[in-house]
């Protein structure tokens, strides 16, 4: 094999980066057309490198370690992004409204994905936990844009699919910090005595918790202006080049990184520190201008996580197995159409149910980050067969609920 000097290294891995830019922006320009998620192509996108590197090697691991690198990024400018659209407080005061469908959702959905991988399928503990926090996820970009696409997510069944699918997203981020400070009694390195349990796991993360949202709240609140205002002063020139140092969103892409890294230090996740950061900036009046101002960013880094993800996607895992597929595709639309269209029942009509269960059965930006989250700790945690598995489900929902949501609301609301 010939040896590539490190200059033309270099230069090929920007060669290579700037190809991958064109071709996602060309993949979700002509996704979008049709109705199916970006993600999907860039999943596809991956999986196809992945595929043309066992042909022609080019995939060296300088290549893939830039490709993480991009993907760790994307992970921050994803979670971030949900962060920042929960509107904490928002939620909070509808909770009441919410709470019940939001309780049945993640009830039913979570028991029912356990005991089809734990008991029915004979996974591990552990893969059966991050089988089940990831389902219960759900991606409300996917469906929310088929609703605003039919001009009725202003309607009051529109409104109540926003703070089930926003509030479940973030009980999913939970259980999976849960997840990873429980991950030692799950393994047997602290005895499984309740009290030991609590002493050991649950109340150190609470703590981790507790003191990371001051932490966050404090930097929000004292220094997050001052230093604002201090970086717009640094432009003492008229240059229109020069003024982008005014846009305080590069000062707080910044901070949102060091968030998301001392997130990472303390023994949470990176994405869950993102996720903390786009909760906090989340209740500044000028949100909606950073998450404008955000979106370049948000559109370079989030196609590269994706694509790392079907880069880790091994197909040939799938042989034999397409039985495991079919159980949790069943297990990913049984769960959110009857445990939120089920109890939905009791508050809307037959048809308004319906749509608010089809609605939240797709899985996409959470499910697939604690996936991968789950792929880095190891086989023991997810195996190639469960995350490879996991994630084509999630794309399949991601193509199907949209197919079916649209002539409903067309049906309801036309």
């Amino acid at each position: 094999m010939q040896v590539i000097d490190g200059e033309t290294l270099l230069l090929f891995i920007v060669l290579l980066v700037g190809i991958t830019i064109i071709v996602s922006i060309l993949i979700k320009a002509g996704l979008e057309k049709i109705g199916i998620p970006a993600l999907v192509g860039y999943l596809l996108l991956g999986i196809g490198m992945g595929l043309l590197n066992s042909q022609a090697y080019f995939l060296t691991p300088q290549v893939k370690e830039i490709y993480a690198f991009l993907g760790e990024l994307g992970i921050i400018s994803l979670l971030f992004r949900v962060g920042l659209e929960s509107n904490l407080a928002g939620l909070l005061r509808q909770l009441p409204r919410a709470s019940f469908l939001l309780l049945g959702d993640v009830l039913f959905s979570g028991v029912l994905t356990f005991v089809s991988t734990f008991y029915w399928l004979n996974l591990d503990l552990i893969p059966s936990m991050f089988i089940t926090i990831a389902l219960i996820a759900t991606s409300v970009g996917i469906s929310v844009s088929v609703w605003q696409s039919e001009k009725v997510l202003d309607s009051p069944n529109g409104e109540l699919l926003l703070d089930i699918a926003e509030m479940d997203d973030i009980v999913a981020i939970a259980l999976m910090s849960l997840l990873f400070a429980m991950i030692p009694v799950f393994q047997g390195d602290v005895a499984a005595d309740f009290s030991l349990i609590f002493v050991h796991t649950i109340v150190p993360f609470l703590l981790k918790v507790a003191i990371f949202g001051i932490f966050c709240l404090i930097l929000f609140r004292y220094l997050e202006q001052p230093m604002t205002r201090f970086f717009e002063r640094l432009e003492p020139s008229p240059d229109p080049i020069l003024m982008v140092v005014k846009d305080p969103i590069l000062m707080i892409v910044a901070m949102v990184f060091i968030i998301a890294a001392i997130a990472g230090l303390i023994g949470f996740s990176a994405a869950v520190g993102a996720f903390f950061a786009g909760l906090v900036f989340g209740g500044d009046p000028d949100a909606v201008k950073f998450d404008a101002s955000f979106a370049t960013l948000y559109k370079f880094f989030v196609p590269f996580f994706f694509i790392q993800l079907g880069l880790q996607m091994q197909l040939e895992s799938l042989s034999g197995s397409w039985i495991f597929c079919l159980v949790l595709l069943i297990v990913a639309f049984l769960g959110k159409v009857t445990g939120t269209g089920g109890l939905a029942l009791f508050k809307v009509g037959q048809s308004s149910a319906l749509l608010l269960g089809i609605s939240m059965v797709p899985r996409a930006e959470i499910t697939m980050v604690i996936m991968e989250r789950g792929r880095q700790l190891g086989d023991w945690a997810v195996s190639p067969q469960i995350f490879t598995s996991v994630i084509l489900v999630s794309a399949i929902t991601c193509i199907v609920s949209p197919l079916l949501l649209r002539p409903l609301l067309q049906k309801t609301y036309g």
